[in-house]
């Protein structure tokens, strides 16, 4: 959903709002979200895990995307990030996230649970602050561009 607002998609649009809506379904009841690997074999266990800080900020990135940053979800999932941040600015994630090769070979990118985090951390406080993102700015930015190039 980041890449849709980035090249300004309506997020508005039946599609934009049904994924919104499948992300909060989705969330557990501590806040958070996650997935385990079983959802490759077995479709009821799609967007089903026990919340993880990295999936957690996936979700409620695409969810700040997609406009709904004053969503109860969006607070609750914010919450669970700063609940689960250690003493020293970090999150831990034991679980394996990545995929080499669905049921076959799973990887854990050790870096995951802690630049994702912040980056939707600093993402919230920046929606929050400017209400906008900076994928907005420069897209403005290039619009205005655009329009300046074609007038002369």
């Amino acid at each position: 959903m980041a890449g849709l607002r980035a090249i300004g998609e309506d997020l508005s649009t039946p599609y934009i709002r049904r994924a919104a809506s499948w992300l909060e379904s989705k969330q557990n009841p501590d806040g958070g979200w996650g997935e385990s690997c079983l959802s490759y074999n077995d479709f009821d266990h799609h967007g089903q895990g026990e919340s993880m800080p990295s999936q957690t900020a996936w979700a409620l990135m695409a969810l700040m995307s997609a406009g709904a940053i004053d969503s109860f979800s969006v607070a609750r999932g914010v919450q669970f990030l700063l609940r689960h941040q250690k003493k020293d600015g970090s999150w831990e994630e034991i679980a394996h996230t990545g995929t080499g090769f669905p049921r076959v070979f799973y990887l854990r990118y050790h870096w995951y649970c802690q630049y994702f985090p912040l980056w939707a951390l600093a993402m919230y406080r920046n929606l929050r602050s400017r209400g906008k993102m900076r994928a907005d700015e420069l897209r403005h930015h290039i619009q205005g561009t655009d329009s300046y190039r074609s007038e002369h």
